[in-house]
């Protein structure tokens, strides 16, 4: 195997199917891939991440690929691997190629095994060192460059039927072929024998087609949900077109991607590249109907590539054309260039929420109103339909999909009823309103606001430094005066322009000059005084060292120039004082280290016996939960091989109440040293309610062993108020960044942003004030790719964009913002040493200046993570020491709690010896390290006031770039996020590739006595097969004991959704007697399921 650089030309068409596996968001690896896959010259159809074995199996079928390529990132991947080759056989597609990759998560051991059971190729971190990403690409192309169905012939067309798709799948393979290499013996053989087999069977052909981005494979989803649910025996084949790259031959065929009806074993969906036929569709795409026909379908939808004005080649080939377009075509005389308005038996106007919409509807159909001649008609009659398909049951969908089935019952002879309730109107009645359109620019106003505090205090500086020049002046000439008569006038005119001068002073200005003597005596001795309620408390201020020298807890700035004082002090300032660029707090607590470690392994049990370890020393239990893939995507566990393998893996398995409880057993939750930390997105509202349930349910069993009785209902609610008022702690439930990131979102946006909401009203309805309603997280924006300065700036408009809405909700900012808190990653990169202080200094200055925010509430925590992308599986025991210095910087830049990477982590979940040693690094800057006694090291360094302007002013340009796309919606519709940090995941790759980027140990200073393929040893924390049936043998026993309350709270749960009331409040009660799995399953029905992008 050697380094390839340069991209393998394969002879023949090849078709990979790519996806990331069940529950796992880690998409960044399979995103550079299938681009790598693409540059090629081959056909990806690409399925996105979380995928079951069945899904892919399905998409392999149909598609009738050459390979599937798969990254398993989250464990589980034996079971994976292994059912997908099972399954493939049961399937009769046996020759279809397994190839995959999990970085250093899959050990030598595991790739070898499975290799033997049947897997092609495992890529290991070792293969892409020797062989680089496209090298390993040419291999896997290499592999498979061969003609699927050589020898088969037109035979094969008889006794199709939608029970055999992958019989179907060839065909239309051969078919396909056939006509693209023209009119021949083949191509009249293939056709004859498809009419043959077609007899009298006249399914009906729907087309859509549309501009590029209009949203086609949405809405065509949307449509294939309804007729699904209205006709369960009717068959649906989906034949999607995307165009091929002319330059490398290769395609991208994403439509399965956003398709969430395909789970349906009713539904048939094959993906054509146009191969150069330079149009909307493939020349082969008519033998690919006719095969369609041929097996029976009951309705063939062919979906097209974007097209342009004058593209209608679809007609001809359909009964009946839909067209989908935006808003967006630009003046109304455009829509008269528009040749499918002519042709289109329907018209969808989709995104209809966007600005615009309105009086783009009024255009199209005044212009079909032209078209058709209609003079005497109402333009309100002709066949425009205003849709929201990203909406979950969006009523002008509905009022779309109802004109459909009257016109194939109309055109097709169809005889379809349905008994859907008729929509008034041909449009969306009501738009989700996230952040109003008026409130839009929102980033653009906050980089205008930061831009002009600094303005300000450059303003107010100059001036300041001006009238300090001019008092030194008139001091020196007052001492000569007396001599010199002829001074005084001068002196006079001196100290008029001084008034003058100092009348230009701010309200604040002069504030923070009074304070500027009081700071500097409060901190020059050796113990700092202040009072809370008339009580006086003490903080040292000096630690003495060994050598006898006095290090000071916080160190003050010497300069004599005042402007320069007033610039530190609007810029910068002291730890605990507005902006906050060195800290929220005035110091450190003693009582407690901002330790907080990431724990959870196997069941609740297991991950309970952790929780007690890793607190066993600590004055404070700071606990940090980490989930399994199966918990972190709302699902229980279950036998299927895909799932069991994920259960207790990379997490604790958590699915009841009676879990949780378990496991925080041993911990008083409302001790006012205990905080929680549950890192879950998706589901978090269940999660939320599991804890918050099990944190009351402690009190009240308190309550009765005090008591030797049950409370009454008084008491309970009593008991209750005061957990809620008490409890401490954090839930993730970042939905925005799982949508540009991480990828455990499960619910559609929209309805999970309600549930934010509806959690941070239920907070301040019942004053939980000591709990993080959510956690706005970098850590997974930057594990899936980005650079600090996107990460940044990511996660802070994403934090902005919570804000807004919650404003736009009703909420007060003094109410909410408390309630918010971010979490961060710490790198290599020198940007991630001011990470933290450019991130409170923005928020502070946004909170005050445009939000007039209260101090509380302009104060920004945050959670620091060292890199979980730097740790490496090649020389492993490295991985401590990039660990370590990212801690440091964590520390100096006073986080507010930190969490380091185990060493072993780039294999395996954490072991404890592994864990103990991480937790050794923390325990060793904050007790032995000499400079972490001084809580304020950063400030006046040069470098780091260089580093925290740059990156400010970066991330602020950023926020302008997203508000030039709308907003982070906006910009998150268009891909603008996950595009970027795809990018410089690319780059980042590359430069490690080439070895142009230095990491010591994995492509420089190489170990020379190591053979590379050996790694290390270290033992695999998995979970057993004995908690992995304790979890299912527990789950069935909650099951049973709740069977006869379970149903009613779950249509009680769907109730409170329909009638728009606060769903987390419901939800506290249905915990108590449905599981995880019950009510994801429960919500998808009422408010939608996520739908994936590219």
């Amino acid at each position: 195997m050697v380094v390839e650089s340069e991209p393998y030309v394969p002879k023949h068409s090849i078709r990979v199917v790519t996806a990331a596996s069940l529950f796992d968001g880690h998409d960044a690896a399979i995103n550079i891939i299938r681009r790598i896959l693409q540059g090629t010259g081959v056909e990806v159809i690409h399925l996105g991440h979380n995928r079951s074995v069945s899904e892919v199996v399905q998409a392999a079928v149909e598609e009738d690929a050459h390979a599937v390529g798969l990254s398993c990132y989250q464990g589980g991947h034996v079971e994976f691997f292994k059912y997908t080759v099972d399954l493939l056989k049961e399937n009769d597609c046996g020759h279809i190629k397994v190839f995959g990759g999990g970085g250093g998560v899959i050990v030598p051991e595991e790739i070898k095994e499975l290799e033997d059971y049947g897997i092609f190729k495992i890529y290991s971190p070792e293969d892409g060192r020797k062989m680089g990403l496209q090298g390993m690409i040419n291999h896997l192309v290499r592999s498979v460059d061969y003609a699927l169905g050589d020898g088969q012939g037109p035979e094969l067309a008889s006794a199709l039927a939608p029970s055999a798709p992958s019989k179907v799948a060839r065909v239309m393979t051969l078919a396909e072929k056939a006509a693209l290499n023209g009119r021949g013996g083949k191509a009249e053989a293939w056709k004859a024998a498809l009419g043959s087999a077609m007899g009298k069977k006249t399914p009906p052909v729907l087309g859509i087609t549309g501009t590029g981005g209009s949203g086609k494979s949405s809405l065509t989803d949307e449509l294939l949900l309804r007729f699904l649910q209205d006709f369960p025996k009717k068959t649906v084949a989906v034949l999607s077109v995307d165009p091929t790259r002319r330059k490398t031959g290769g395609a991208l065929l994403g439509d399965r991607i956003r398709m969430n009806s395909l789970v349906s074993p009713r539904v048939f969906l094959r993906s054509l590249a146009t191969r150069g036929s330079g149009m909307e569709v493939s020349k082969g795409l008519s033998g690919v109907i006719d095969t369609a026909k041929a097996a029976g379908y009951d309705l063939i939808i062919v979906e097209t590539a974007g097209i342009g004005q004058g593209d209608a080649a679809v007609v001809d080939m359909v009964d009946i054309s839909l067209y989908v377009m935006t808003s967006e075509f630009g003046a109304a005389s455009q829509l008269e260039k528009i040749d499918m308005l002519d042709f289109a038996d329907l018209v969808a106007i989709n995104k209809y929420d966007r600005r615009g919409a309105e009086d783009a509807l009024r255009d199209v159909r005044k212009q079909m109103q032209r078209n058709k001649g209609a003079w005497h008609t109402d333009p309100a009659s002709m066949p425009v339909y205003g849709t929201i398909a990203a909406k979950f049951n969006d009523d002008g969908v509905t009022a779309l999909y109802l004109a459909l089935l009257d016109l194939l019952n109309h055109k097709c002879g169809q005889k379809l009823k349905t008994s859907r309730p008729k929509v008034e109107g041909h449009s969306s009645s009501s738009k989700t309103i996230i952040v109003p359109p008026e409130r839009s620019r929102y980033l653009a106003e906050i980089a205008d606001t930061v831009r002009g505090y600094h303005a300000e205090t450059k303003n107010q500086a100059e001036i300041i430094r001006l009238v300090w020049q001019m008092k030194n002046t008139h001091d020196l000439l007052a001492q000569s005066w007396q001599k010199d008569k002829k001074l005084k006038p001068a002196l006079d005119e001196m100290r008029a322009q001084v008034h003058g001068l100092e009348e230009g002073f701010t309200e604040e200005t002069h504030q923070l000059l009074a304070k500027w003597p009081r700071m500097k005596e409060d901190y020059s001795g050796e113990e700092y005084v202040y009072k809370v309620r008339d009580r006086k408390f003490k903080v040292p201020l000096i630690t003495t060292s060994l050598s006898g020298s006095k290090i000071p807890k916080v160190c003050l700035p010497r300069w004599e120039d005042p402007g320069q004082v007033y610039t530190w002090m609007r810029s910068e300032n002291l730890p605990g004082h507005f902006p906050y660029t060195a800290g929220v707090f005035p110091f450190k607590r003693t009582d407690e280290d901002p330790t907080r470690m990431f724990a959870g392994e196997g069941d609740p049990f297991r991950t309970n016996r952790r929780f007690k370890l890793l607190s066993k020393d600590a004055k404070a239990a700071r606990l940090s939960t980490a989930f399994d893939s199966v918990s972190l995507y709302g699902n229980d566990p279950d036998e299927r091989p895909d799932i069991y393998g994920k259960v207790g893996n990379s997490g604790v398995s958590i699915c009841t109440l009676e879990d949780m409880k378990v496991l925080y057993s041993g911990f008083d939750l409302v001790d006012p040293n205990t905080s929680v930390s549950m890192t879950v997105n998706g589901p978090a509202p269940v999660m939320l309610a599991f804890f918050m349930n099990t944190a009351i349910s402690q009190q009240l069993g308190k309550f009765e062993k005090e008591h030797n009785r049950e409370p009454e209902k008084e008491e309970k609610e009593e008991i209750k108020k005061r957990v809620l008022n008490t409890v401490r702690g954090t839930v993730q439930a970042d939905i925005l960044k799982e949508d540009q990131g991480q990828n455990t979102c499960i619910f559609s946006t929209d309805f999970a942003l309600r549930m934010m909401g509806d959690i941070q009203e239920y907070f301040i309805k019942n004053k939980v004030r000591n709990f993080y309603s959510v956690s706005i997280s970098g850590y997974h924006i930057a594990e899936a790719g980005a650079n600090p300065i996107s990460q940044l700036a990511f996660t802070l408009a994403n934090g902005f964009t919570y804000v807004e809405y919650y404003l736009s909700r009703g909420m007060k900012i003094d109410d909410f913002a408390p309630s918010l808190s971010y979490f961060f990653s710490n790198g290599m990169d020198s940007e991630y040493t001011v990470i933290g202080r450019v991130a409170r200094r923005i928020w502070s200055i946004a909170m005050r200046e445009k939000y007039q925010a209260g101090p509380r509430s302009q104060m920004l925590k945050y959670h620091i993570q060292t890199s979980g992308r730097s740790l490496h599986s090649q020389e492993i025991d490295f991985n401590d020491i990039r660990t370590t210095l990212q801690a440091l910087c964590a520390v100096y830049d006073n986080c507010n709690s930190l969490h380091t990477n185990a060493y072993d982590e780039a294999i395996t979940t954490p072991t404890e010896e592994s864990v103990r040693r991480a937790l050794a690094i923390q325990l060793i800057i904050n007790r032995e390290w000499g400079l972490a006694k001084n809580e304020n090291p950063l400030q006046g360094a040069f470098i780091v006031d260089e580093l925290t302007d740059m990156v400010e002013e970066a991330v602020l340009s950023e926020f302008e770039r997203i508000a030039a796309r709308g907003g982070v919606l906006g910009a998150m519709e268009t891909g603008y996020q996950r595009s970027k940090i795809q990018d410089e995941s690319i780059c980042y790759e590359t430069l490690k590739h080439t070895g142009d980027l230095p990491i010591i140990g994995v492509n420089c200073f190489l170990n020379p006595q190591e053979d590379q393929v050996v790694q290390c040893q270290v033992e695999l924390a998995r979970a057993t097969e004995e908690e992995k049936q304790s979890q299912l043998d527990r789950l069935k026993a909650f099951h049973q004991a709740h069977e006869d309350e379970s149903e009613k709270a779950l249509k009680r749960l769907q109730k409170v959704v329909l009638k728009g009331e606060n769903i987390f409040a419901e939800l506290m009660e249905t915990v108590k007697s449905c599981s995880l799995g019950q009510i994801t399953r429960s919500l998808y029905q009422v408010g939608g399921q996520y739908r994936r992008g590219m």
